[in-house]
C-alpha cells in the first residue's frame, strides 16, 4: 500500500511539474536549483516561501483574471500572446521566469529579464480609440507587477502552508519590487499598504471589454486539459474567482456566490492545494533514485 501510495504521488507530482514547467523543465529546474553562485534572495526570505508554495497554483490564475481588467493590457495579450493556441507554453515560460528570478544564480536571473524586456519592447499596437500602446510602458508594466503581487500574496495568505505576518508581507511586496524594477517598473510598492494604494489608484482605468471576457471565457471553460484533469482545474479556477474582488464579478461576468465561497470553495480550495503540495514534495523513493 505504501509503494502504491508513494508511486502514485511521484506520478502526479511528474505530471503537474511537466504542465508547468514545460518540456524542458526538468534541464531547466537543475540549473535554476543547483548552479552555485549568488542569489537575489535569501534561501529563507518571504518571496522564496510564497513563491515555492501550492498555492501559487490559485495565485497565478487569479493574477491572470485580475490583470484582464486593463483595457490596453488586455490588448496587447489579444493582439501578441498565444494563449489561445499555447497556453501551457505560455505557463512553462511565465513559470520558468519566476522560478529564475526567485531562485535562479542572479546572471541567469537577470539574463531571463533582459529577455522578456526584449520582448516587452516589440509589444505595441493601437485601441480602438486609435491611442498608442506599448508592453513596455512603465504605467503598464506597474498594473500588471501589482495585480500579480496583490494575487500571488493573497493566495498564499488563503491557501499557503505558512501564511506570513505582517513583517513578511510587506518583505515579500519590496523584494519582488526588485524584479519589477529590473523589468522597467517605476517605483513599485514597498509595502502592503503601498501595494493597497497602487491598486485603488488603476481602479477608474479598469473594465470589463469583449477581450477580457473572451480570455476569462476560455481560461474558466475552455483549457487545453483531458477530460480527468477538468474537475480539480476546475477547484482551482473556483478558488481563484472566490478572491476576486467584488467589484470585478460583473464586468468580468464572474459569479459570486459569498456563502459558498467561504464554505464549500475555501473547503475545496484547501484540499487542492493540500494536494497538489503533497504530489510535488518528492517522497522518499524518489530522493533516493534521483541520488543514486
Amino acid at each position: 500500500m505504501g509503494t502504491a501510495r508513494v508511486s502514485v504521488r511521484d506520478r502526479l507530482g511528474q505530471a503537474l511539474f511537466e504542465r508547468v514547467a514545460g518540456p524542458d523543465g526538468a534541464k531547466q529546474s537543475d540549473r535554476i536549483h543547483n548552479r552555485p553562485g549568488p542569489r537575489w534572495f535569501e534561501p529563507d526570505s518571504a518571496i522564496v516561501r510564497v513563491h515555492s508554495d501550492a498555492s501559487m497554483f490559485i495565485g497565478g490564475i487569479r493574477a491572470l483574471l485580475l490583470q484582464t481588467l486593463h483595457p490596453a493590457a488586455m490588448r496587447a495579450v489579444a493582439e501578441h500572446s498565444g494563449y489561445r493556441g499555447d497556453m501551457w507554453g505560455r505557463l512553462a515560460r511565465t513559470s520558468t521566469f519566476l522560478a529564475t528570478t526567485t531562485f535562479g544564480h542572479a546572471e541567469d536571473a537577470q539574463t531571463a529579464v533582459d529577455v522578456v524586456r526584449r520582448i516587452h519592447a516589440k509589444v505595441t499596437g493601437t485601441m480602438p480609440d486609435g491611442t498608442p500602446y506599448a508592453a513596455s510602458d512603465p504605467h503598464l508594466l506597474r498594473w500588471v507587477h501589482v495585480a500579480e503581487v496583490d494575487s500571488f500574496l493573497l493566495a498564499h495568505q488563503v491557501y499557503g502552508k505558512q501564511p506570513l505576518d505582517q513583517a513578511g508581507r510587506d518583505e515579500y511586496v519590496a523584494q519582488v519590487g526588485v524584479i519589477a524594477e529590473r523589468l522597467g517598473v517605476v517605483d513599485p510598492p514597498q509595502t502592503e499598504a503601498e501595494l493597497r494604494e497602487a491598486l485603488a489608484a488603476y481602479r477608474p482605468e479598469l473594465r470589463g471589454t469583449p477581450e477580457a471576457r473572451e480570455a476569462v471565457g476560455y481560461l474558466l471553460f475552455k483549457p487545453p486539459l483531458p477530460l480527468p484533469a477538468r474537475a480539480p482545474y476546475g477547484v482551482l479556477v473556483a478558488a481563484a474567482v472566490a478572491l476576486m474582488p467584488v467589484w470585478t464579478r460583473l464586468p468580468l461576468r464572474l459569479p459570486w456566490l459569498p456563502v459558498g465561497e467561504r464554505t464549500v470553495v475555501r473547503a475545496l480550495g484547501g484540499l487542492a492545494t493540500g494536494t497538489i503540495r503533497w504530489a510535488m514534495t518528492p517522497s522518499q523513493a524518489a530522493r533516493a533514485a534521483a541520488d543514486a
